[in-house]
């Protein structure tokens, strides 16, 4: 009995820890839908995501990243974990109800120095509207959340 028990608890460690290392990566812009993740971290709410560029890419998570110049790209090589989106780049409304969803990249937002990304105009503003409530859903929702259907 023992055993199983310990088994169990084994094997969801390893789905944990298997799943917080996924990222949401496009089949052919990568990670982010091809956004420059660190340029967000200059950029005025509301405006849209600098995109990056095909030739300046870094693989890391598993994912592709792309970036508009070489300075962002080794910014990101410098420390991935400051500027990669929350809840794997996944929309973080849709983490916040327990499922998965795309990103947009012109659905963003900076929380705490954290960058967030929504699937589309709506659920970005009823994001925006219950913020901690929804961020907080989300922490207890991720990475369980991969494992449910999405959109």
């Amino acid at each position: 009995m023992l055993a199983r028990i310990l088994a169990v608890i084994t094997l969801l460690f390893a789905v944990q820890a298997a799943a917080t290392e996924q990222y949401y990566s496009h089949k052919t812009r990568g990670a982010a839908k091809g956004a420059d993740v660190v340029a967000y971290f200059g950029l005025e709410p509301g405006a849209p995501a600098v995109m990056g560029s095909e030739t300046i890419t870094y693989e890391w998570g598993g994912a592709t990243w792309r970036f508009a110049n070489n300075e962002n790209r080794q910014k990101f090589i410098d420390n991935p974990e400051k500027y990669v989106p929350q809840f794997g780049g996944y929309c973080a409304f849709a983490v916040a109800k327990g499922f998965t969803a795309p990103p947009r990249p012109d659905s963003w937002t900076i929380v705490e120095d954290k960058l967030y990304l929504n699937n589309n105009p709506v659920s970005h503003k009823i994001w925006l509207g219950k913020l901690d409530a929804q961020i907080e859903k989300g922490l207890s929702n991720w990475p369980s959340a991969l494992n449910k259907p999405s959109l």
